[in-house]
This record gives C-alpha cells, sequence and structure tokens, in this order.
C-alpha cells in the first residue's frame, strides 16, 4: 500500500483571532476575559439574539412556503432593502440602476466575491489595505491571486489617521491599483476618516484610475446608520465606480446566519447588467446560491415600518453601550494607577480599538491574568460590560506598573 498522498501537507498556523479563541476556551481559569473575539456582546456577556429577529422570525415559520433554491444573486426584495441603506431611500444611483446587489455569505463572503470578480478582470493590479487592517483581509485577497500591499493609514504617535502620507502614496499608485477602505469603525483601530477626510479621497479617485472597494461592516455601530454611510454616499454622488462589501453579522447580531452583500456602483445601466452577470458567473462557480434565513429576516425588518423601527432601537443601544464601555474603559484605568494617557480610546469608534499595548503586555496578560488580547493590541471594546471592566483594568495596571512595556501614549 502506498502512502497517502497528503502526508507531506504541513499543519497551517493558527488564525490570530480564531486561535486565540480557542486558546481561551482551554483556559480553566473561571475569571477569564476574552477581548480577542470580533462579536458583540451584551451587558451579561452574551451575543444577543435581537427581539426584532425573534419577531421577524416567527413571522417568517408562518409565512415561508418552499425550501426550493435562491436565485444565484439571492432574496430580491433583500438587495433592493441593501442598496436603500447604503446609498440612502432617494439615492439617483438606485433610481438609474447604477448599483448592482448580490447577497453574500456574510461581509467576508462579500469580500471573496469581489475579490475574485476583480481578479478575473484585473489580473495584474496590485491590491493596496491600510496599515494595518483587519488580520483577513490580506489573507482573503492573496487567496484570490493578488498581490497585496498597504498604504499609511494608523498614526501610533498620535493615535489618528496619518492621512498626509496615505494620500501621498494613493496618489503615485499605478492605474487601476485596487484600495480597500474601512465605510466606518475601522477595523482594528477605531480611528475613522473624517468627512473632510472622505472629501478628498473623492477628488483623489475622482482624477484617478484607482478602484475603491470599500469594506462596511458596522453601519450604526459608529455614530448612527446615516452618519455612518458618508463615505459611501460620497463615492456614490460623485458618480465613481466601486465596489461596497457590506454585513448584517454585528448590526443584526447574525453571526452564524452569514448575511451580507456585495454591492457594485457602475457607470450606467447597461453597464450594470454585463456587471451582474460576470459577478453570477463567480457565485455560480463557488456556492452556487445563498441561504435564505438570514436574508429574508433582514429583508423583512428593514421592509416593515415597525419592525425597522425596533432594530434602530435595538442598534441605538448597541452603539450607545460600545461608547459608554470606552469611556468607562478610560476612567477605570485612571482609577487603577495608570499613569499613560489612554483617552484616545473614547474618541475612537466601532467595536475595536488599538490599545497601544506592546506585544510583552498582552503575552504577560494572557499568562498571568487570562486576559485575551491580540498581539497587535486590539481590543473588542464591545466584549466588555460592568461586571469585568474592574478586572481588565485591574490586569492591564499590575502589567503596566511591574513591567513597564512600551506606553500606550
Amino acid at each position: 500500500m502506498t502512502g497517502s498522498p497528503f502526508a507531506p501537507i504541513a499543519l497551517a498556523p493558527p488564525d490570530p483571532i480564531l486561535g486565540l479563541t480557542e486558546a481561551f476556551h482551554a483556559d480553566p481559569n473561571p475569571n477569564k476575559v476574552n477581548l480577542g473575539v470580533g462579536v458583540y456582546q451584551d451587558e451579561n456577556g452574551r451575543v444577543p439574539v435581537l427581539k426584532v429577529v425573534q419577531k421577524a422570525e416567527e413571522l417568517w415559520k408562518a409565512c415561508e412556503d418552499s425550501k426550493s433554491y435562491l436565485p444565484i444573486d439571492g432574496v430580491a426584495a433583500y438587495n433592493r432593502q441593501i442598496q436603500t441603506l447604503l446609498l440612502g431611500s432617494d439615492s439617483p444611483v438606485v433610481a438609474e440602476g447604477r448599483a448592482v446587489t448580490v447577497q453574500a455569505l456574510g461581509g467576508t463572503g462579500a469580500l471573496k466575491i469581489g475579490a475574485d470578480f476583480l481578479k478575473r478582470f484585473f489580473p495584474g493590479a496590485g491590491m493596496y489595505i491600510s496599515s494595518p487592517s483587519w488580520e483577513n483581509h490580506r489573507a482573503l485577497f492573496e487567496a484570490a491571486g493578488f498581490q497585496v500591499h498597504s498604504y499609511p493609514y494608523y498614526d501610533e504617535r498620535t493615535h489618528s489617521v496619518d492621512f498626509e502620507r496615505m494620500v501621498e502614496m494613493l496618489r503615485k499608485l499605478p492605474s487601476h491599483s485596487i484600495v480597500l477602505l474601512h465605510g466606518s469603525c475601522h477595523n482594528p483601530t477605531g480611528v475613522d476618516l473624517s468627512r473632510a477626510q472622505w472629501d478628498t479621497l473623492i477628488d483623489l479617485f475622482r482624477s484617478s484610475n484607482l478602484i475603491p472597494f470599500i469594506d462596511f461592516a458596522y453601519q450604526g455601530f459608529g455614530e448612527g446608520l446615516e452618519e455612518d454611510a458618508y463615505g459611501v454616499r460620497a463615492f456614490a454622488n460623485a458618480g465613481i465606480p466601486c465596489l461596497i462589501a457590506n454585513s448584517f453579522s454585528k448590526t443584526f447580531s447574525l453571526y452564524r446566519e452569514r448575511v451580507g452583500g456585495l454591492t457594485i456602483l457602475t457607470s450606467h445601466a447597461e453597464e450594470s447588467k454585463r456587471v451582474l452577470s460576470q459577478v453570477k458567473r463567480v457565485i455560480r462557480t463557488n456556492y452556487s446560491s445563498p441561504p435564505s434565513h438570514g436574508a429574508q429576516i433582514v429583508a423583512m425588518v428593514l421592509s416593515d415600518p415597525q419592525l425597522r423601527a425596533g432594530w434602530e432601537e435595538e442598534l441605538r443601544e448597541m452603539r450607545e453601550r460600545i461608547h459608554a464601555m470606552r469611556s468607562l474603559f478610560v476612567q477605570t484605568l485612571q482609577e487603577a494607577g495608570v499613569e499613560q494617557d489612554f483617552g484616545f480610546i473614547a474618541r475612537q469608534s466601532g467595536m475595536f480599538s488599538y490599545s497601544g499595548l506592546s506585544v510583552e503586555a498582552v503575552r504577560h496578560l494572557r499568562a498571568e491574568h487570562s486576559l485575551y488580547i491580540v498581539e497587535s493590541g486590539r481590543i473588542c471594546v464591545a466584549a466588555m460590560n460592568r461586571r469585568n471592566i474592574g478586572a481588565i483594568c485591574q490586569a492591564i495596571a499590575s502589567v503596566l506598573k511591574s513591567r513597564n512595556p512600551v506606553p500606550a501614549a
């Protein structure tokens, strides 16, 4: 008998976030805390099922009459609601047929569809992501066959966007380079572009042949549904063709249902038809058609005024709880005797924050206090609550005082 053909296959390195969660689950310490996980948790440390989702699921269960395949591009009503949410109810882009939307397997699936589509038609293009960016961005676009580069984004000294250097580099990129932008709640830093900076980018992209790809997974978690959409709508109103990947994992707490979408803005309706035909080819050769349940729930909620109002209220509560945890985290660190200024964390946006904690500090927090943080220092503020924040801050204070690693400010 010959040896297994799989024998030469090496063990893959663990995912930096999922691997951390596996280590967390294996830790026997009853007081362990996971600040590396990328999910919203409520005040009781649970990933909630939204009340409006429960209600919509009951309604859908009563009216669902088939388990047949969905179309390749998904639930039509869901795709229409995505366009309205992203671009506004009175968007001329939507009215003129210059927006193409397909249902996707979460935000990651939307990025993958877009990556495969772009690789098919721009095979020699370079891919540029922010420094830093979500860990999976690089891996995902490299898997699609792109050579992935970084552009300057975060300034560790000022805890803000290094916008001058960012623009300087983007102006020098070759034609048809693909630039990934974060629409709001930048992951991992929590530092977003201002409206004036978005406007500058609009001028830059309008005069270039760059291809913008906007990752928009947290609409409503920053300032609000309308406010967070400023950058996306600025590109749409300027008539700049681009790709937008959105997700309802966080804002509907539908993580396991894998509910996302890819929207491509085109120059005219006829172009939209051609683009859609090619995107559907990408989907057909990947998973053929998407699942139904999550998309039907989102479509039902967004199209029903009463359900929509209930969702916006629950979304507001989640957003405000995150804001409150940011402020409480900074305050509790001060009360624990931490001398470094962590005030910038209260000014950041969304679920995540670049804490400024060094790799050394992160490793000691895990080994000595069972406090799990990604080695980049990114923390999930949404995993904090009033029961664990005291222990979190005491652990950080202890490590900073005893070992004095690279300061946060």
